[in-house]
């Protein structure tokens, strides 16, 4: 293998295909990145064995990739990306020159690196599920931002680690929930597909740093065993996990006795400003509200408390309730507007917060038993 291409080209591309790598893999291979150089394209791939990333360089005039001979090599990730990285050169040529003794060189500076043998890279089946649907990239990475961060962080409950992707009725729905809140997403949708799939959160987290920072449309396709995220140039295939999602839809309260608006960034300043009064390490905010006044307090005998009349409008009978504000504040940053709608239907009921700008997405949250 002997090629040159453009250092800051061939950097952004490693940065992304790292993202797949985990640093510490006790299988040294799945440490590495793999680079082959064919025809006209670089084609670099890194995985986990949970999340893999193939990325494809073509030749065009700003990589100034140059193929002089054709191959491939396995170098470890973290060794790549500090070469590439700290090369004082424009353009950076990398030929293999004893079986997997690699030279990178660019102006006066050369390393040569001892690889790995691609042959011991585990085989990646990339092929393409047959279901997919497109989406519009921005529209992506606002559905990831509006669910993703409700899934659970324990693995108890493995299936609650992911979002829910479910598309059938023309209806493509996005669910998350750690059992504590929910979020869900829905968007209308023209395509002749069904499927029930759930993503971790992880996965989709990455894709959304990797491949939705820029317009364009990212192809989805998903089987019973993986999902890949397809764009030009990039495809990152992920695992699904395993096991009936819950059936979330029944937990949704469909009548509401109490309602209160509210400015979203009001609400999210007030609790943020109450979030160093900690309780067992958590942050439990009381919220009494009447037409008359709307308090929110926190309250922790270690700490002290905080008391705040909030400027908003109730409608209903006294509510007394109290929540982990946490939970609210990143329910509140995940909609979207300047005002937002709080419908509870009672002290102990979960209730849900929405947005009169856009009623796709609803976020829950389950109250919490305080002793006042």
């Amino acid at each position: 293998m002997n090629f040159t291409v453009s250092k800051n080209e061939l950097s952004t591309v490693l940065q992304y295909v790292s993202h797949a790598i985990s640093p510490n893999s006790p299988q040294p291979s799945l440490r590495g990145i793999k680079i082959e150089a064919v025809d006209d394209s670089l084609l670099i791939t890194g995985s986990d064995a949970d999340i893999s990333i193939f990325y494809t360089m073509k030749k065009d005039d700003k990589n100034n990739l140059n193929i002089m001979e054709e191959g491939s090599i396995l170098v470890e990730s973290r060794y790549l990306n500090e070469i590439v990285k700290k090369i004082d050169s424009d353009e950076i040529h990398v030929e293999i020159i004893d079986g997997a003794l690699t030279r990178f060189s660019g102006n006066s500076a050369q390393f040569k690196i001892n690889g790995m043998r691609p042959d011991d890279y585990p085989s990646i089946d990339f092929s393409k599920p047959a279901s997919s649907i497109q989406m519009n990239a921005s529209d992506l990475s606002l559905v990831i931002e509006q669910t993703a961060f409700a899934a659970s962080v324990k693995e108890t409950r493995p299936v609650l680690t992911g979002v829910n992707f479910r598309m059938e009725d023309n209806v493509l729905c996005f669910t998350a929930t750690d059992s504590y809140r929910l979020a869900k997403k829905r968007i209308p949708f023209d395509a002749d597909v069904t499927f029930n799939v759930t993503i971790p959160a992880k996965s989709l987290n990455e894709v959304r740093t990797t491949m939705l920072g820029k317009e364009g449309t990212i192809e989805i396709a998903v089987s019973d065993k993986k999902a890949q995220f397809i764009s030009d140039t990039m495809i990152l295939q992920t695992r699904l996990l395993d096991g009936g999602y819950p059936e979330t839809d029944r937990l949704i309260p469909k009548e509401f006795n109490y309602q209160m608006n509210i400015n979203r960034y009001d609400l999210i300043r007030a609790i943020d400003r109450t979030t160093f009064i900690k309780n067992e390490n958590m942050t439990i905010n009381r919220l009494q509200m009447s037409q008359d006044e709307i308090i929110l307090t926190n309250k922790s005998q270690e700490i002290g408390e905080s008391h705040e009349t909030l400027a908003a409008v109730f409608e209903g009978e006294p509510l007394d309730i109290s929540f982990a504000g946490n939970y609210v504040m990143d329910a509140a940053k995940a909609l979207k507007g300047e005002s937002i709608k709080i419908s509870f239907t009672g002290d102990m009921k979960p209730f849900i917060l929405t947005s009169p700008e856009d009623d796709t997405v609803l976020q829950l949250v389950l109250p919490v038993r305080t002793y006042n």
